[in-house]
């Protein structure tokens, strides 16, 4: 059940302590409106729009968007125009609550930042009200649901996992020519044709005589030289392919889905006496 808490204070600067008061309590930001004295108008022309229908007699005065706000609210004029004319001069903070203790946790933070009680001022605008109601500083009040049907979606994440292939890594083969200096020792023989005379003083013999006639006598020298020749030889091989494996991974992440809780209150929902009140006081 949706409640509207609200609190009234004299100054800006109090409303705004109430703010970070209510936030440090754990409630969350966007719940809690802040309407300042200067744009108290302005906020609420946008802010009471929310809580749908309003509980107004056909010949009250429409035109103030604040005394609109109340009267969505309390429902009861009464109490709605004392609020609107405790608002004329003073800041106002709405927290929209989930729970019946959110609240009235949130209704013990603004008194105790200084809410006003309203009632304590009704001397002031008895001549602007009626009769008035039980004391009451920071006040909540069930927010108004709109007739006729209502549909809560109920959506579900599923999770879905596919596979694309990215680019992990490769090699690259590339092939150039390189020269490098090489020697080699090899030994060579060489051939030197040397001439030599003897003097001697000896008779001549017969077969000296025999070889006294034109002659000739030739000798050839020869030398090694080196012979250099290239082979190739293959001595190594380099292959690239590919090798493929496969794995198995599990993939983790949360999905989540809507939960709707269902709560029978048809025992509560019987009618409310003239007497009854659907604005609760704090104090």
């Amino acid at each position: 059940m949706a409640l509207t808490v609200i609190g009234v204070f004299d100054n800006a600067s109090q409303a705004r302590q109430a703010v970070e008061n209510l936030v440090d309590a754990g409630m969350m930001r966007q719940n809690i409106d802040l309407s300042l004295q200067s744009d108290l108008t302005a906020d609420y022309g946008n802010t009471y729009s929310t809580t749908n229908s309003t509980h107004m007699d056909d010949d009250k005065d429409t035109g103030s968007s604040i005394g609109n706000f109340f009267s969505s609210l309390f429902g009861n004029d009464d109490d709605a125009d004392r609020y609107t004319k405790a608002t004329e001069t003073g800041s106002l903070v709405t927290v929209h609550a989930q729970t019946e203790d959110e609240a009235e946790k949130a209704a013990d933070i603004l008194d105790e930042a200084g809410a006003v009680d309203v009632n304590e001022r009704t001397p002031v605008y008895d001549s602007l009200t009626s009769q008035p109601s039980a004391s009451m500083g920071a006040a909540f009040t069930d927010t108004k649901q709109p007739d006729g049907d209502q549909t809560i979606k109920v959506i579900e994440e599923n999770l879905e996992v596919g596979k694309r292939i990215v680019e992990t890594g490769g090699v690259r083969l590339r092939s150039r020519i390189v020269a490098k200096p090489v020697e080699e020792s090899i030994r060579l023989r060489e051939e030197r044709v040397s001439v030599q005379r003897n003097p001697v003083n000896r008779p001549a013999t017969a077969a000296d005589l025999n070889a006294f006639q034109d002659g000739r006598i030739e000798l050839t020298e020869h030398k090694e030289v080196p012979v250099v020749s290239k082979t190739a030889t293959v001595v190594e091989e380099i292959s690239v392919g590919k090798d493929v494996t496969e794995r198995d991974e599990v993939i983790r992440d949360t999905v989540r889905k809507t939960e709707v809780d269902i709560d029978d209150t048809t025992n509560s929902m019987k009618p409310k006496s003239d007497g009854d009140e659907v604005t609760y006081s704090t104090k």
